[in-house]
């Protein structure tokens, strides 16, 4: 099982930027390959960025590369607990959305990216852009 508590959201303006958090929780003493998710409003849900469970390895969609940056903080020892960040630059209104924090265990980094089939999910928080 893994626990995901997102927070940071908050109404912006054009231009402006955001910091989101995922607080990732596990009973494993690896980490979860962790992502980003957002649903706008009447919108399907689309993959916004990906970061391994060491932090080293990141991937974006098209939409937000050069944009968003996605990191991640795994504290002094690999207990299953961490912190996975999501930064927001030059937030545009097509960026209104609910964002997720996803998670899934994987064997290898090739197997953590958006197109992946992500196991647990936290309850999102909530970014509006108003130009």
């Amino acid at each position: 099982q893994v626990h995901l508590v997102e927070s940071g959201g908050d109404s912006v303006q054009t231009g402006g930027s955001l910091s989101l958090s995922c607080a990732v929780s596990g009973d494993r003493r690896t980490s979860p390959c962790v992502a980003w998710f957002r649903q706008g409003p009447g919108k399907e849900r689309e993959g916004v960025a990906t970061i391994s469970p060491g932090g080293t390895s990141t991937s974006y969609d098209d939409s937000v590369r050069g944009r968003f940056t996605i990191s991640r903080d795994n504290g002094p020892t690999d207990n299953g607990k961490s912190t996975v960040s999501l930064q927001m630059n030059s937030l545009k209104p097509e960026d209104t959305a609910m964002y997720y924090c996803a998670a899934r265990y994987t064997q290898t980094r090739a197997q953590c990216h958006l197109g992946a089939d992500f196991t647990y999910w936290g309850q999102g928080t909530q970014v509006t852009v108003s130009s």
